[in-house]
């Protein structure tokens, strides 16, 4: 027995076994009576450094083709969250994480998941960088993008739940060594408790979560065996609109059958080469709207479609050079991703062809990312990214670097030089970026200074904005209850920031905008969580921004003038529950005196989410969302803009393998016109011919319903029904005078033939 409290944290697994088990969550084969045995879990969280109040145990070992975990998870308290979920939607349920490091890195790991029934999740946990462009999450987080090749079976005991797993080596890259030594970690969740807890003490005053694993070693003879996928797609979309120049009861329907397919190849036992014909990039569910806090800036939507998630930490980059859904629909794609000694390597090409854009606009993009590990957990890392076409071409070229040191600090370092090619106009600049950080238990902080100059540009990559500096001094105080207290955690975060043009930053002028903020966030015992977050901020207003505007006036028009500098002040309140046995929930109100970007004009605003997740019995889930905003001019009290989302997601999961699925949106948009912040008049802007065009309203009200039969037994076997149906009306969800603007049906059959996977 290896006791982790105990300092047991090295476990020899000896030779393979050659036994042979039925993988149905039942350890009663012998061959788990003498597997080595770790215990001794620590808490996690809320706090650290304590014994975790629920004892788990798993045993592990290995054969030539697979290693195996089995696990039994004792709850006292008799209380365990299980249902039949969907692959990778497992947050409500009790949980264990298998975390495998076969390089050890101590900054990236493979992330196996498994509910007390065996319903699997499975990702990418990597540390550093920035956002993971497959799924828009932070380094530290897991990226649940990946599905890989494993088996597990659980079930419920009289004192917790048991379950067995298998993971295949085809589905893992591991060095060329004829010894291997394995990185790992188990993380449980307990949802009645809210407590998360690991297997090795993990500390969070530290820089990484990975670096503190424990390790399986003195495995030998492990075959990988040829690792090739077929994986060949048929779809077809019947689109329904309203046929031209008809009435409006006429209806017309388009056909389009599609053929492709994807094909993976394992070289060795560390690269993967994949690629993709004709691919089926259809979202079998459409993205959630959100709603724009500042209504300047692009949305950032997450990678999903499958062939761009997969391997899609590979390409994490800080600041978001890498961004793949700029790589609209692509004819054919390539991507090969490994690793040569301490280094990194992925590879990306793809022909990007999207329905109706010209063909000088059809390119080719290559993207080149490789990241270096020195010392224990530190970084260097170079990015090429391209974008060509016959109108335009974009490249960039960078380097970044991390650096761990002192186990509660790292210091990142950004430079990235960009050139673009228009017809008639080139562009040049660069963006870089300086970070120092703190990741202390109880006092932590976070420095970083970013430049972009004006002309910097990454088609490849997702950067909302140019033509600035921006500081930000992020600092944070933990203070930690008594354990079993009523209260068990208080967060106080204290964030300031400025913003300067680039180029006035060095010529000594005042600054653009600047912030400050007091987040105070509370935590308290079962999960229950409480937050408030104050905040002032300033902004001043570039007037080359507007330029287009105009106001009203004798005996013409006279160029619009944004506001001088405006101060506001916001307060958000935020609550969460636990996750309960049935439902979660968690709101968020913010209210404040702000600003209209659009007319630099001072309002009072309003801002509110909601989301509820209710789960009556193991299959069925229902989530449901609210989101608003809206803007009252202070001036007179009308509105300048508001918007509406409602959401709701509801799931039955007919068998493991087997759901149904009906998701409806409504979004109701209404955006005034624009005035001018001193005598209210409507803005207006001057047109070719001479004359002035009102800047005009406008006004949306969407209703989606979208239904879908999913089969999907295994990665990549899939079978999808679905039809979806959109309408609109004049007032907002009044739903009295609903018509239908569009509708289609959605076919997809795909199959997975695997060549020596065992």
């Amino acid at each position: 027995m290896y006791h982790a409290r105990n300092g047991q944290t090295d476990v020899p697994l000896g030779a393979a076994r050659s036994d042979s088990i039925e993988i149905d969550g039942r350890l009663d084969e012998p061959v788990w009576s003498s597997a080595p045995v770790l215990t001794g879990f620590s808490l996690y969280s809320p706090t650290d450094g304590r014994p975790a109040p629920d004892s788990t145990e798993v045993r592990v070992w290995y054969s030539a083709h697979a290693i195996y975990f089995g696990i039994r998870a004792f709850e006292p308290h008799g209380v365990v969250r299980a249902t039949l979920a969907d692959r990778d939607r497992l947050t409500a349920d009790d949980y264990i994480e298998i975390h495998l490091d076969p390089f050890q890195e101590r900054r990236r790991a493979f992330v196996f998941v498994v509910n007390p029934f065996g319903i699997q999740a499975d990702g990418i946990k990597a540390e550093g960088g920035g956002f993971i462009p497959g799924a828009n999450v932070s380094p530290g987080q897991v990226d649940l993008s990946a599905d890989f090749l494993w088996q597990s079976r659980g079930r419920l005991t009289d004192d917790g739940y048991e379950v067995e797993v298998r993971i295949p080596y085809v589905s893992l890259r591991f060095p060329s060594r004829s010894v291997q030594r394995w990185g790992i970690q188990f993380n449980r969740k307990v949802q009645h408790s809210g407590y998360e807890m690991t297997w090795t003490p993990v500390a969070r005053g530290a820089a990484s979560f990975i670096a503190q694993e424990g390790y399986i070693s003195g495995m030998t003879g492990l075959e990988r065996g040829v690792d090739a996928l077929l994986n060949p797609e048929l779809t077809n979309t019947t689109a329904g609109s309203p046929a031209p120049n008809a009435p409006t009861t006429d209806w017309r329907y388009t056909n389009t059958p599609r053929v492709g397919g994807n094909v993976r190849v394992g070289l060795g036992s560390n690269f993967v080469l994949n690629g993709t014909i004709r691919p089926d990039f259809s979202q079998v569910e459409a993205d959630a709207t959100q709603v724009a806090a500042d209504q300047r800036f692009a949305l950032f939507y997450p990678e999903r479609r499958p062939f761009f998630v997969e391997g899609a930490d590979a390409f994490n980059v800080p600041n978001t050079l890498v961004y793949t859904r700029r790589i609209v629909q692509p004819t054919a794609a390539a991507r090969l991703t490994g690793r040569i000694g301490r280094a990194n390597v992925a590879m990306l090409s793809a022909y990007d062809a999207p329905a109706g854009v010209q063909d000088d606009y059809k390119s080719l993009v290559n993207i080149l990312r490789v990241a270096r590990d020195f010392r224990l957990q530190s970084q260097t890392g170079f990015l090429y990214s391209d974008r060509v076409s016959d109108a335009r071409t974009n490249r960039v070229v960078g380097a970044d670097v991390r650096h761990v040191f002192g186990g509660k600090y790292y210091a990142s370092g950004q430079y990235v030089l960009s050139n673009t090619r228009d017809r008639d106009t080139r562009s040049s600049g660069a963006l870089w970026e300086g970070v120092v950080d703190r990741t202390g238990r109880g006092w932590g902080f976070h420095y970083n200074v970013l430049g972009i100059q004006p002309g910097f540009r990454t088609d490849n990559g997702f950067v909302a904005r140019t033509g600035y500096v921006q500081g930000n001094a992020n600092n944070r105080v933990t203070i930690f209850g008594k354990q079993g207290g009523f209260f068990e955690r208080y967060q106080l975060f204290v964030q300031t920031s400025g913003l300067w043009q680039y180029a006035s930053l060095f010529n000594g002028e005042p600054l653009l905008e600047s912030k400050a903020s007091a987040g105070s966030t509370l935590t308290f015992r079962r999960g229950w969580s409480l937050g408030f977050t104050p905040t002032l901020a300033t902004y001043a207003f570039d007037p080359t921004n507007f330029s287009q505007y105009r106001v009203p006036a004798t005996p013409v028009p006279v160029v619009f003038a944004p506001s001088p500098r405006i101060t506001v002040f916001s307060q958000q309140f935020s609550l969460s529950t636990p996750q309960f046995r049935r439902f979660a929930a968690s709101g968020t109100l913010l209210t404040a005196n702000d600003v209209d970007f659009n007319e630099t004009s001072r309002v009072n605003r309003t801002a509110i989410t909601g989301s509820l997740d209710w789960r009556p019995d193991t299959r069925l889930r229902v989530n449901a969302t609210y989101a608003s905003n809206e803007f009252i001019r202070r001036v007179d009290g009308s509105s300048s803009y508001s918007t509406q989302i409602p959401r709701i997601k509801a799931e039955y999961q007919m068998t493991r393998f087997v759901f149904v699925r009906l998701v409806t949106q409504y979004e109701a948009n209404r955006r005034e016109a624009l005035r001018d912040w001193r005598t209210g008049q409507v803005l207006v802007t001057p047109m070719s011919d001479g004359t002035f065009r009102p800047v005009t309203g406008t006004r949306s009200n969407l209703l989606r319903a979208d239904w879908l039969f999913a089969y999907r037994p295994s990665p990549g076997t899939v079978f999808f029904a679905g039809y979806g149906s959109s309408l609109t009306e004049p007032d907002a969800l009044a739903m009295d005078r609903l018509r239908r603007v569009s509708d289609g049906i959605f076919v997809k059959v795909s199959w997975v033939t695997r060549l020596g996977a065992r």
